[in-house]
């Protein structure tokens, strides 16, 4: 699957954005679909998940913030961010994997095969 995120750029705290992820196939009747992000310096971080039964998945970073949601088409995968912050500055990554999400010590993961090549974030103060 390949997949191409669009959407990135430089905002203020307090504003959104909201970015795109296009997958030229969805991977499996059965799949997860990720977003990942990276800050300079930082370990790369799931934020926001679903999976084709439907379950959604946050991590505490974005929760009552970040929105995930799919095209009705199911080929475009998006991620609504609001009330930015400068701690929300990095590359943000779309990924798929042919499974559904599945869960391990109390968090939900996504086994991702394909990785798109980032768009950048930017919130300033």
């Amino acid at each position: 699957v390949t997949l191409v995120e669009s959407g990135g750029g430089s905002v203020r705290s307090g504003e959104s954005l909201k970015l795109s992820c296009t997958m030229s196939e969805i991977p499996s009747n059965q799949y997860c679909l990720v977003w990942i992000r990276q800050g300079v310096g930082k370990d790369r971080e799931g934020i926001a998940a679903l999976d084709s039964a439907g379950l959604r998945s946050y991590a505490d970073s974005v929760k009552g913030r970040f929105a995930i949601s799919q095209a009705n088409d199911k080929n475009t995968l998006y991620l609504e961010m609001n009330l930015l912050t400068p701690e929300d500055t990095a590359m943000y990554y779309c990924a798929a994997g042919n499974a559904p999400l599945y869960v391990k010590d109390g968090r939900d993961y996504c086994d991702f095969q394909d990785i798109g090549p980032g768009t950048h974030v930017t919130v300033s103060s």
